[in-house]
């Protein structure tokens, strides 16, 4: 038990460590809550070719003066709303039309960061840089997470519909176009908040893996929600202890904890585990 303790208890009495600890908490929480809706869209791709399309916004907002935080946010929405625009008024598919906006707007960040003289490391843009939070930014991070998790745990249920069955929600008199921008726009700005503790190559991993973890082990939206978010806390902060411990990176920490437990579930799962299916049918026997 002492051992336990001493595990969690030293890397917490640094302030950083607490700071860093705070914002994998909420970035866990809200992207948990996202990831639930995005797989049961379908979506989980759309994750991927946000959090890569951002880049251009952070370095042209750095250009300009601006928060980073707005760069990445108006670039994902852009990459987002062009997908789109894309799929409806051309023959391509929409994952013909992610693959093509996000790996072109990926590579003009990459030219932008390569030609500009900045004080942004590349490595903390891509992979993260949670121990260096600040309390501007944990606060920053609060705001986001906070009124993303509210807007979609009112609407939850008209979101959950419009995933489903886009076309009974509009026949139910569900503003689709608004519910379809909105996920989107949140789903922007979850990216934003995220891009600190993981950065943007691993974001992807905190949109997709929680809510596939709580879709094999639940056949209920509310009890996904709370196991996908119960996974998503518990691994950010056993990634960001772990990850004191061993001297290691802290995205990559968190989100091969969360890769043990889906590989876990997706074995185990009642009913849906792999194993439990091959086990099943002997025990009838």
């Amino acid at each position: 038990m002492d051992s336990v303790i001493t595990f969690f208890a030293e890397p917490l009495s640094y302030e950083f460590m607490q700071r860093a600890v705070l914002v994998s908490i909420l970035v866990g929480a809200v992207s948990a809550v996202l990831s639930c809706l995005l797989v049961l869209k379908g979506w989980s791709l759309m994750g991927d070719a946000i959090s890569h399309a951002v880049l251009p916004g952070i370095v042209l907002a750095y250009v300009v003066g601006l928060p980073i935080a707005i760069g990445a946010f108006v670039a994902g929405l852009f990459a987002a709303v062009s997908t789109g625009y894309l799929k409806d008024n051309s023959r391509i598919k929409e994952d013909t039309a992610m693959g093509i906006v996000f790996t072109g707007m990926f590579a003009v960040g990459l030219v932008l960061f390569s030609r500009i003289e900045t004080e942004q490391h590349l490595n903390h843009i891509l992979f993260g840089d949670v121990l260096g939070i600040s309390w501007g930014d944990l606060i920053e991070t609060a705001i986001i997470a906070v009124g993303t998790l509210a807007i979609v745990l009112v609407k939850r249920r008209d979101f959950l519909l419009y995933a489903f069955d886009p076309q009974h929600a509009r026949a139910i008199g569900l503003r689709v176009g608004l519910l379809h921008y909105g996920l989107l726009a949140m789903l922007s700005i979850t990216i934003v908040a995220s891009l600190q503790a993981v950065g943007i190559i691993l974001v992807v991993a905190m949109l997709i893996a929680p809510g596939a973890i709580g879709f094999l082990l639940s056949r209920r939206f509310d009890t996904m929600l709370l196991i996908a978010v119960s996974v998503a806390i518990s691994s950010g902060v056993l990634g960001t202890v772990i990850s004191y411990w061993i001297n290691g990176s802290t995205g990559p920490s968190i989100v091969l904890i969360q890769a043990a437990v889906f590989l876990m579930a997706l074995l185990f799962a009642p009913g849906r585990g792999i194993l439990r299916r091959r086990v099943a049918p002997s025990e009838a026997v």
